[in-house]
């Protein structure tokens, strides 16, 4: 029999059908459960009632108790039309201002009649009004529901014109939950919540939404989040367990002379940490279970030479190997680099991508199935279904956040058997946000720059300093280097994106004559083959400068470059920013990294550029990040195939609870791998509704 929870959101009195597709489309508010995990994001006191004389403008919502002595609509046009009611109290007078529901309101209002209004107020003509407050009759106590503490739930704009106010939001709870409270039934086991001595399910929910003091308020909040992460944990961690077990490892046992041979003719000394990672991958490809690991480091840190050693170890063993990028141009890149290094030792590679001909297409497809080719590179054209492999031992996925779970899952069966897995970053990810995104794999980090490499100094200019930046092109250009200029190039304001580029393009060849200088240009809107084109004269050092948009953000490996400008500094991320400056720096001359930026700056904006020119290191700055932006807006986390939604928990405030949810899982687990026991029978009926609610990517990473 469904539970009350399940009941369709139409079915509240004061939703019906059509608000009911507005809260689902706007808020994925579906159900009755839905709507009781739709929770306030701040909250307000509502115990406390000021004077009109105690207001002042830095003030946001506030509560006040007095009369109407006058009521007026202004205006002549509809539109211009406003009601504006006088309020007195005995300290002072100001207006509240409505320019909705006009008639009902002034039928409404009483003259001489006290109320208690409550909203945010501001500044017009030199005196305080407050615009569409809520207002209720003084004599009527607020509803028995709404405590002191008043939740403001997020909203939209699309919500607010459908009627639903932050007040009708509170309302709906409010009698949702007297409806639902006897269906809210514990949801973790009672001994896991008299050791950590947790408030009940019923009680969290409850003091979430109207929390009758600040204490159950952080008590609330501190049993919800540790509820949703003991989950998260609890779900990758049984994965985890259950692939161990249920999927062998090929294992890869040979050193051989592929591996040998390639590692003698290195043209450098790997660092200490590549040499770490690459014993850490051995260990995984002899250990009998398949290989499911996490591969971070830094925007040129040497991860792409793990990857073509390790794919070098599969070949000893007789498997093949595929390394998948996100672009054209950085598996292009990953493939020429290659070539050079595996020159001579009978190893066979290929490259495809989309633009890869008809012809050539076919004899990889078959190099692929009679097992001569070794190691394929390549964009997302590897996982089409006509590309099969005869033997394929290890897959490798580059910047993995560009590719979608479903996406990269299409890998997994490309062979007789589940291939071994390496998935690499250069964008750093917190330990937080690894832990829940990609908890059920090992974690290995290159934390070493190779030698030689000098830190990239970092400046901040903002547009009065353009001739000075100027001449110091000119002055690098001169000695041999050359320059990279990147635009912003954001969706939403694609063609506005696209004027700046051109416009700049423009100014840099007035600036920046031919045949003295030669400009190329890259950007989203071009063919593939006029992109190479540019592309390949700088790289090959015909042109001085590259003018482009973010899409040389990964992928650009010109040693010689030596100078990072980046236009409109302060519509990028950090993590973006960092990938950026990182396509400089990687040879051995000193590198600079200008962000150009408008004079005024938000505080955040500002924040983000001091973080760039205080420090290069890629941790340090995620962490930033993820403190900053929050994990919903970094890269590649909407697609991340999370086994939870997070409703409550910050992954960047809520570490420690974090850990101490992993650990609770952890110890379950190891007494119970696959929660069998009939204690862990709630245990079991939640993950089956998670697996249900969610998709099921318990063999991917």
């Amino acid at each position: 029999m469904a539970s009350i929870l399940e009941s369709d959101i139409k079915f509240l009195q004061g939703v019906g059908p059509r608000r009911a597709e507005i809260l689902d489309k706007e808020l994925g508010i579906k159900c009755f459960k839905d709507m009781l995990m739709f929770f306030p994001f701040r909250y307000i006191d509502r115990s406390k009632i000021y004077s009109v004389t105690e207001i002042d403008s830095s003030m946001s919502y506030i509560q006040l108790r007095g009369r109407i002595s006058s009521i007026s609509v202004v205006g002549d046009k509809p539109r211009a039309k406003r009601l504006v009611a006088k309020f007195w109290d005995s300290t002072g007078t100001l207006d509240l201002v409505f320019f909705q529901r006009i008639k009902w309101i002034k039928d409404w209002l009483k003259p001489n009649t006290e109320y208690i209004v409550f909203g945010k107020p501001s500044v017009f003509n030199n005196s305080f009004n407050m615009v569409h407050p809520e207002v209720e009759p003084a004599t009527i106590e607020n509803p028995g529901y709404m405590g002191n503490m008043m939740g403001i739930y997020p909203s939209t704009e699309k919500l607010k014109n459908a009627g639903f106010s932050n007040k009708q939001i509170t309302r709906l709870v409010g009698s949702l939950l007297k409806l639902c409270e006897p269906a809210l039934s514990e949801t973790i086991p009672v001994d896991i919540v008299q050791k950590k001595r947790l408030l009940s399910h019923r009680e969290a929910i409850n003091n979430i939404h109207f929390p009758k003091n600040n204490q159950l308020l952080a008590q609330a909040q501190f049993r919800l989040k540790f509820e949703e992460l003991f989950y998260l944990q609890l779900s990758l961690l049984k994965q985890k367990g259950i692939r161990e077990k249920k999927i062998p490892g090929i294992i890869m046992s040979k050193v051989g002379d592929h591996f040998n041979n390639c590692y003698r003719k290195l043209p450098f000394q790997l660092t200490d940490a590549q040499k770490r990672v690459i014993k850490e991958i051995r260990s995984d490809l002899v250990g009998g279970r398949q290989m499911n690991r996490l591969l971070q480091g830094d925007v040129g840190s040497g991860k792409t030479m793990v990857a073509v050693l390790s794919a070098l170890l599969a070949a000893d063993n007789g498997y093949q190997s595929c390394i998948m990028a996100p672009t054209e141009v950085l598996a292009g890149q990953h493939y020429k680099g290659s070539l050079k290094l595996l020159l001579g030792i009978g190893v066979k590679t290929a490259l495809l991508t989309g633009s890869t001909k008809k012809k050539e297409r076919e004899s990889i497809a078959n190099g692929l199935l009679d097992g001569s080719i070794d190691i394929l590179f390549g964009t997302h054209a590897l996982i089409e279904d006509t590309v099969q492999f005869s033997n394929l031992g290890l897959a490798v996925i580059d910047e993995q956040h560009r590719f979608g779970v479903e996406q990269r899952s299409r890998l997994w069966n490309k062979g007789k058997t589940m291939p071994h897995i390496l998935v690499m970053t250069a964008t750093p990810i917190p330990r937080t946000l690894a832990m829940t995104l990609y908890g059920d794999l090992d974690v290995s980090v290159i934390d070493q720059l190779p030698p030689g490499r000098k830190p990239i100094k970092t400046m901040h200019a903002t547009d009065t300093q353009r001739d000075r930046i100027y001449s110091f092109m000119k002055e690098q250009i001169n000695k041999g280097r050359q320059v990279f200029i990147v635009y912003p190039l954001i969706k939403e304001s694609e063609k506005m994106d696209y004027k700046n580029l051109q416009d700049g393009y423009m100014n840099i060849i007035e600036e920046f004559k031919a045949p003295e200088y030669i400009t190329a240009v890259v950007h989203g809107k071009q063919k593939n083959e006029d992109k190479a084109h540019d592309m390949e004269l700088f790289a090959s050092g015909k042109a001085h400068i590259l003018v482009a948009t973010s899409v040389i953000e990964v992928g650009v490996d010109v040693p010689n470059a030596s100078v990072m400008i980046i236009e409109s500094a302060e519509r990028f991320g950090l993590s973006q920013l960092h990938q950026l400056r990182g396509r400089v720096g990687r040879g051995a001359e000193e590198s600079w990294c200008i962000l150009m930026t408008g004079y005024k700056l938000s505080k955040e904006s500002r924040q983000r550029i001091e973080l760039m020119c205080s420090t290069n290191d890629g941790f340090e700055l995620a962490e930033a990040d993820l403190r900053m932006r929050g994990p919903g807006d970094m890269e590649g986390t909407q697609q991340s195939g999370l086994p939870v939604d997070l409703h409550i928990s910050n992954l960047a405030k809520d570490g420690q609870i974090l850990e101490e949810a992993r650990r609770t899982a952890q110890a379950i687990l190891e007494e119970d791998p696959l929660l069998e026991n009939e204690k862990h029978r709630l245990l079991r009926y939640n993950l089956g509704k998670l697996k249900r609610e969610q998709k099921d990517y318990s063999l991917i990473s």
